[in-house]
C-alpha cells in the first residue's frame, strides 16, 4: 500500500468510494492493519503540512534505522525476483525445443512459488520488527467478540485506543495504541484473560505510543 494513501486517508483526503475501499480492505487484511498503525504513528508526529515527521531526539536514530532497513530488504526483495525471473526467462529461452520441455516447465513453477513464498515470509515478518508488538489471547468457541470487546475496554481505561476488525476464520484481531508506560498495566490486565505470555519493552520514562497487534483466536475442540 503507498503510504501517501494512509496519509490520506488519516488526513481525510480520500474520497468516499476510495475511503471505503481502504476501510473493506482494511478489514481483511492483517498486513495493512500494521501497515495503518504504523502510518497513525507517523501522522501523530507530524507538524504542517510538510509531512516532516517530527519524533523525540532519542527516537530519531531508532526510526531512521527502521525505514533503512525496510527499504534496504524491499530492494532485496526486487532485486532476487528480478534474478529469479531473468533466469527462468533465459532457461525457458533454451529449452523452448527439448524434450524435457514439460518437466522444465514444472521446475519453473516449482521455483518461482518458492521465490514468491520466500518473498512473502520477508516482508510478513513479525510485527515487532515494525515497532508493533503481537500478544495472542485464545479464545473459547463463541467468545471471540466477548474477549475482543474486553480488550477494547481495557484498552480505554490506560488512556489508550483500540480499533476492532471483523471475524475472520476463527480469528480476530484488535489494534491497540497505548501509552508506553502504560504496558504493564495493559499486559497485567489481559492475563487473565489468556494472553499468552510475550517479552516486553522496557518501561519508557516518556508518554509517547506503543502500539500492539492482539490477536484472538478461537480454541480447536477436541
Amino acid at each position: 500500500m503507498n503510504p501517501d494513501k494512509l496519509f490520506d486517508y488519516l488526513e481525510g483526503r480520500l474520497s468516499p468510494a476510495e475511503r471505503a475501499a481502504l476501510e473493506e480492505q482494511l478489514i481483511y487484511d492483517r498486513q495493512l492493519q500494521r501497515e495503518l498503525v504504523i502510518a497513525r504513528q507517523i501522522h501523530a508526529g507530524m507538524r504542517g503540512d510538510s509531512r516532516e515527521v517530527m519524533l523525540p531526539a532519542r527516537a530519531d536514530v531508532t526510526e531512521q534505522g527502521r525505514k533503512m532497513a525496510l527499504r534496504v530488504g524491499v530492494a532485496f526483495i526486487i532485486l532476487m525476483a528480478v534474478n529469479v525471473g531473468f533466469g527462468l526467462w533465459l532457461i525457458a529461452r533454451h529449452e523452448t525445443r527439448s524434450p524435457n520441455r514439460a518437466l522444465l516447465e514444472k521446475q519453473m513453477r516449482e521455483q518461482i512459488a518458492k521465490s514468491i513464498e520466500h518473498a512473502a515470509a520477508t516482508l510478513t515478518q513479525p510485527p515487532k520488527v515494525f515497532g508493533v508488538s503481537e500478544i495472542i489471547i485464545p479464545a473459547a468457541t463463541g467468545k471471540l467478540d466477548a474477549v475482543a470487546d474486553e480488550v477494547v475496554t481495557i484498552t480505554s481505561r490506560l488512556g489508550g485506543s483500540a480499533t476492532k476488525g471483523l471475524l475472520d476464520r476463527g480469528r480476530l484481531s484488535v489494534v491497540v495504541d497505548l501509552p508506553s508506560n502504560r504496558e504493564p498495566e495493559f499486559r497485567a490486565a489481559i492475563a487473565p484473560i489468556g494472553a499468552q505470555p510475550s517479552p516486553g519493552s522496557p518501561t519508557p520514562t516518556t508518554a509517547e505510543k506503543k502500539s500492539f497487534v492482539v490477536q484472538i483466536i478461537e480454541k480447536e475442540t477436541k
